[in-house]
């Protein structure tokens, strides 16, 4: 049975819906950025707030969309139990996820930060798809994914040195760790006929900004500004866009995509982010940037054209 059979959602779908999610979270640092330039927010007061907002719009959009009909005997709603587990792995993962790399690029600068998380995403994920889901990679795949890291490996360090600190390091590997879990069990759900991915998303945030809360007061959870207008579009804009939306889009293409191809697609967050530190915050496109920009590119490209040659094979 294919992978698409047993999710709901076409493979094609959901490498469109994994690609938006990745480029979609690349601008979360850009907006980021400009936050912390409008303001004194701290980074786990902003991933919050983010979570929190979120929450708010994918209730709006659920409590606004239409139900959709049920035809009686066409199967069995998904127990009270398993929902609250799986929401509430979800968002403990994402709390972990964000909270430890944002400490990581505390501890340990920007640059190694993001190349240990990112880079070690996929080798978590590929050992565990493997091990767990009995996912094999294949050659093809190898060469993508050691592709993709390559170019990870040259867009993050390719321009000035950075200090590695162990404490740092360690940091970000917590935060791989928890980003690689909350990607193989919602590979595994998707598996098993687990539930919507609308639904995940919304009780994951809930759970998340409660994890939060605690440290984001211990740090300061209403900042001060002198524009707060400014401050608040990019909020919306945070809470919207890389968030509740690509979320979203990133639950359901999990589901119906293996979890390998999922790490090396979600490789496109660094690439759009370093786009948008050109085009947005004014940095400059060195060689090495460009460089690491077309091997990611072409990883992800050739992965998900990959993927979708063996979904119609499946399928015929």
């Amino acid at each position: 049975m294919s992978n698409a059979a047993v999710s709901g959602l076409p493979i094609g779908r959901g490498l469109l819906y994994l690609i938006v999610a990745g480029a979609a979270w690349g601008t979360a640092g850009a907006a980021a950025s400009l936050v912390y330039r409008a303001s004194d927010m701290g980074p786990i007061a902003l991933s919050f707030w983010r979570c929190a907002a979120g929450f708010v719009l994918l209730l709006a959009v659920r409590l606004l969309r239409p139900r959709p009909r049920t035809v009686r005997g066409a199967g069995v709603s998904e127990p009270l139990g398993r929902k609250a587990l799986r929401a509430g792995v979800t968002g403990v993962g994402l709390a972990v996820f964000q909270t430890a790399y944002f400490a990581a690029v505390d501890a340990t600068g920007l640059a190694v930060g993001t190349v240990v998380t990112l880079g070690a995403g996929p080798v978590f994920i590929a050992l565990g798809a493997r091990l767990a889901l009995g996912e094999r990679l294949g050659l093809g795949g190898v060469a993508a994914v050691a592709g993709a890291l390559s170019g990870l490996a040259v867009l993050a360090l390719g321009g000035e040195g950075a200090a590695v600190r162990p404490s740092g390091v360690l940091l970000a590997l917590v935060s791989a760790a928890a980003y690689s879990v909350m990607t193989l069990l919602t590979r595994k759900w998707g598996r098993d006929g687990g539930g919507d991915a609308a639904s995940t998303s919304l009780w994951a945030f809930a759970v998340t900004g409660l994890s939060l809360l605690p440290f984001a007061l211990a740090e300061g959870l209403v900042p001060h500004t002198a524009d707060p207008v400014r401050l608040g579009w990019l909020l919306v804009y945070i809470a919207a866009v890389p968030t509740a939306l690509a979320y979203a889009f990133y639950f359901a293409g999990a589901a119906a995509v293996r979890s390998a191809t999922v790490s090396v697609i979600m490789l496109l967050e660094p690439v759009s982010a370093a786009v948008l530190a050109v085009v947005l915050l004014g940095e400059r496109l060195t060689v090495p940037t460009l460089v690491g920009i077309l091997l990611m590119l072409g990883s992800v490209t050739g992965l998900a054209l990959a993927e979708a040659r063996g979904a119609r094979r499946l399928v015929v």
